[in-house]
């Protein structure tokens, strides 16, 4: 028989023994109220929790039943007889109650540890703790003796030399040297002193525009003049090989901005710089004049 069929069985016989402490009439009718509920009870452990608590209940009920109850009637005779109930009478003695709820408090603990709960509180101890030696490191093998080199005396060999020429004894062999060449050194005269550079600077030259081609109209308008000195580099063609730029300010940016216009316009109508008559590249000044007639 399983634990659950068992404690089912359990309870239907406390729910039956404690509704027979009541009496008669009042028994049949506890009997199957509480034997309903017992079928609505999910699981064995309310069940048997129900049927404990019928036999308190059904304790309660005898000492608290004070009803006549009819126990005989005769059909031959005029008279009837009856009796009454006790109030402090009881079916069961009180030691046997005692007994059956040391009983029943055996049952709860047998269907707890049945159910799983001494198996969980034995998996809820944490585990032995198994300790493990390690062995001790071992000394790693000692290297193989070194084996001592030996030398060996060297043997030379000296070979025998044969001459390929027999030379006589008598005959003298005369060698000619002759003498390394002695380096002669030339006495260079001083120098001259260093002969003088000619050098004339660059310039506009033949074909060069005009200033008042490129003089400003707002300068014009504003009666502006001035002289504006440009820094132009030129080839030995006479073409530029910069872009000018003012090394002295005319004291106007128009005039200053048209007198730059005019030094790119005139690249290759500038006379080189001429150094010992030879045309040369170089950078010079030029000046721009700017004058209303």
């Amino acid at each position: 028989m399983s634990t659950s069929s068992w404690v089912d069985e359990f309870a239907r016989w406390t729910i039956r023994h404690a509704a027979h402490r009541a009496s008669q009439p009042l028994a049949e009718r506890l009997e199957e109220e509480w034997l309903a509920d017992l079928e609505a009870r999910p699981d064995g452990w309310s069940r048997l929790l129900l049927g404990i608590g019928c036999c308190w209940a059904a304790t309660v009920i005898v000492q608290e039943d004070i009803a006549p109850v009819v126990t005989a009637a005769t059909t031959t005779g005029n008279k009837v007889m009856s009796s009454y109930a006790s109030t402090n009478g009881s079916l069961v003695p009180q030691r046997t109650t005692a007994l059956a709820l040391i009983m029943g408090l055996h049952v709860v603990l047998f269907f707890a540890f049945a159910t799983g709960l001494g198996p969980r509180m034995i998996r809820a101890l944490p585990p032995a703790i198994i300790g493990t030696v390690l062995e001790a490191p071992k000394d790693p093998p000692a290297p193989p003796p070194v084996s001592k080199p030996t030398f060996r005396d060297p043997q030379f060999v000296i070979p025998e030399i044969i001459p390929l020429v027999d030379v006589p004894a008598d005959t003298e062999a005369t060698i000619h040297t002759t003498p390394a060449p002695v380096p002669t050194t030339e006495t260079l005269p001083p120098p001259g002193p260093p002969q003088p550079v000619h050098r004339v600077l660059g310039n506009a030259g033949k074909g060069f525009p005009n200033s008042a081609d490129y003089y400003p109209p707002s300068a014009i308008r504003m009666n502006e003049t001035g002289i504006a000195l440009v820094q132009v580099c030129v080839n030995s063609k006479g073409y530029l090989t910069g872009t000018p730029a003012i090394a002295k300010s005319s004291g106007s940016p128009r005039l200053d901005e048209g007198a730059v216009k005019l030094a790119r316009a005139g690249s290759g109508h500038y006379r080189p710089t001429m150094e010992n008559g030879q045309p040369v590249d170089s950078c010079f000044p030029l000046d721009i004049n700017f004058t209303l007639k």
